[in-house]
């Protein structure tokens, strides 16, 4: 049943389950969603387990951050999902709430047939300078110098990133911008910014193809891309100066310092966290809803489903290499949902 054509893929999946499991008798048998590439390899495992169970039916498109956003601002899905989290204000404005479901991390991958995966160190700063086009071969100096057990070639830097409004190009540029003056007065960070150099490409599948497809190129995707395109990565060094590679331990030991109690409506970045083991480009990706919608049985079926992913599906998330919600998030995330529905 879920063995999917490319062009379904391209098109968005439909994915099936449903909710007799709780109880729910209102429950509507069909829902829509939309938006975040990054959660798309869980979201399709949380549904394909739970359809094992069960049998209501949700489409989603994995068509991006803001193309989600837009498409429930204007009442066309059940939810949207970003990596980029929406503020207050605008959440208030449009009569929506927000929760994170997940947490991962943006990883930079590469394709040089000299290094190995893993084994070429990165800086925020030498990242930004390579995506300024100041950095446009791979043995430049700078890149030399912080490798200098590798043979580095001298070819030029391919720089591959998104085209589409996505919520991992956010969280990219943020890091970048959070770690080099000049990137953030040039770029600044946004779900889309205008690029000196480089190709890209829609989605990150899209990325990855390009990444694999050409030789010398450097791009940037959700961790699960890179485990299941079998692409290459590089270490980052994080705040506390540790080369760290990407992993769901490196995820949580970022996650482990956020404060989350802190942030109206779960507003909050991860990026940069301090730690010894945390990864630098760790971020959530956020399920956006309505507070009150127009069909109240479709959101039950929205608030049940993503219920049994904080409470049943974040082992599935690991096995990803997701890290997994902290139950004291998922506690928060409930209260949330009962305060919320109180008009509180």
């Amino acid at each position: 049943m879920f063995q999917l054509s490319r062009t379904v893929l391209a098109a968005g999946l439909a994915i099936a389950f449903n909710l007799s499991l709780l109880n729910s008798a209102t429950a509507a048998q069909e829902v829509t969603g939309a938006g975040s590439t990054f959660i798309y390899p869980v979201l399709y495992k949380w549904a394909t387990d739970y359809h094992q169970k069960t049998g209501v039916k949700v489409n989603y498109q994995y068509i991006g951050s803001g193309a989600g956003i837009a498409q429930i601002k204007e009442g066309a899905v059940d939810f949207g999902a970003t990596d980029m989290p929406m503020s207050s204000g605008d959440l208030q404005a449009s009569g929506l709430l927000q929760f994170p479901s997940v947490i991962g991390g943006v990883v930079p991958v590469i394709n040089v047939a000299s290094i190995k995966p893993g084994s070429i160190r990165f800086t925020g700063p030498l990242l930004a300078d390579i995506y300024l086009g100041k950095i446009s071969r791979w043995n430049d100096p700078a890149l030399q110098a912080l490798n200098s057990e590798l043979k580095l070639p001298d070819a030029k830097i391919n720089v591959v990133y998104r085209s589409d409004d996505s919520g991992t190009t956010f969280n990219w540029v943020s890091y970048l911008s959070m770690l080099s003056p000049e990137f953030k007065t040039r770029i600044g960070a946004g779900t889309s910014v205008k690029w000196p150099v480089g190709m890209g490409s829609k989605g990150s599948e899209g990325v990855a193809a390009y990444v694999k497809q050409v030789p010398n190129s450097i791009g940037y995707v959700e961790y699960a891309y890179v485990k299941q395109q079998k692409l290459d990565f590089g270490l980052l060094r994080n705040a506390a100066g540790a080369f760290v590679a990407p992993s769901s331990e490196a995820f949580e030991a970022a996650a482990a310092s956020a404060d989350w109690k802190s942030a109206k409506d779960f507003d909050l970045s991860m990026l940069n966290a301090p730690g010894d083991n945390a990864y630098p480009i760790t971020a959530a990706t956020f399920i956006i809803v309505y507070k009150q919608s127009k069909n109240a049985d479709r959101q039950q079926t929205v608030q049940d489903f993503f219920r049994w992913t904080l409470e049943s599906g974040q082992q599935q998330a690991r096995s990803l290499d997701f890290a997994p919600i902290p139950v004291d998030l998922k506690n928060q995330i409930e209260a949330y949902w009962g305060d919320t529905s109180k008009g509180q």
